[in-house]
């Protein structure tokens, strides 16, 4: 399976939320990183074809998607951010009632859902009314929908967002177990949630792709060191204005910071292992001061 976007551009109004940007994606998983409001959710509903692009083309296996149409619906699968759902079905019926809108025969529907539910956990649920469901129950069945149509491209907006620490933890897993054969796009601004389930990570930035590759590529490029140092409690905050500051932390001798900086940020710093979120950190933190403080 092959994806590709061509100089693909969408504005709203004044704001260019997508610009031109190209990039090309086969099989495996590929996690989309960057702050709120970098244009992730906006290339994501592009690609389910919820909306048009104003310039440039995406193609599956060299064929435009809005020209596929139904065809390419049929191999996608797309958990949004935020999923509608009636409160008083069931998790089994509301299986059953995304099933239908797909167009599925009942018996393969039913067959994949009982499959479905046993996968991510929640065949014991499947008579339970949804509304009764934790976040991450909800999470689990938003991912079975996605994939009730066996797709060979799944497309997943901040799947983890707002679960617990265990919650988030299980649903990695999952979708690493899921992500064998097909597609997979995982957007998200939480950095642990991609490190260790991606083969790839697309660092976007203003609608661009600023930055790509392994986890392990892009700490190993970053242009920046890490270190840690320990200052006094009154020097804290000149260190904010200077610098990009990762981690602070009281210490007994005073504030220890966590520091990115070409140079020796203090006498006495000691450089350490740098970390994908020290990546985030660079591509997309503010020193006090840069349009607000980080």
């Amino acid at each position: 399976m092959e994806l590709v976007f061509e100089n693909v551009t969408k504005r709203y109004k004044d704001v260019t939320a997508v610009e031109r940007l190209s990039y090309r994606m086969e099989n495996g998983v590929y996690g989309l990183l960057g702050s709120n409001g970098a244009g992730k959710t906006t290339l994501m509903r592009m690609i389910c074809t919820l909306i048009r692009p104003d310039e440039g083309r995406i193609l599956c296996n060299g064929k435009d998607v809005w020209q596929m149409d139904k065809a390419y619906r049929r191999i996608l699968g797309y958990l949004p951010q935020e999923f509608g759902f009636y409160p008083d079905f069931t998790a089994e019926e509301y299986l059953l009632y995304i099933a239908l809108i797909k167009d599925m025969h009942p018996a393969l529907a039913r067959k994949r859902i009982r499959e479905l539910l046993c996968q991510v956990g929640m065949e014991r649920y499947r008579k339970k009314k949804m509304k009764g469901f934790s976040g991450g129950m909800k999470r689990r069945i938003g991912i079975a929908q996605a994939m009730l149509n066996n797709p060979k491209i799944l497309v997943l907006d901040e799947p983890t967002a707002g679960l617990d620490p265990n919650e988030r933890i299980r649903l990695r897993n999952l979708l690493s177990e899921l992500s064998r054969d097909r597609l997979v796009l995982l957007s998200t601004h939480i950095v642990p949630d991609v490190e260790y389930i991606v083969n790839e990570i697309l660092l976007m930035k203003d609608g661009r792709i600023e930055d790509a590759g392994t986890a392990a590529g892009l700490i190993e490029a970053m242009p920046e060191q890490v270190w840690l140092c320990t200052v006094p409690e009154t020097q804290v905050e000149g260190y904010l204005r200077k610098y990009r500051v990762a981690n602070i932390r009281t210490a007994p001798e005073g504030t220890e910071l966590r520091i990115l900086s070409a140079e020796l940020p203090a006498q006495g710093a000691k450089q350490v292992p740098a970390t994908l979120e020290d990546v985030f950190l660079y591509h997309y933190g503010e020193r006090s001061g840069e349009n607000g403080t980080f």
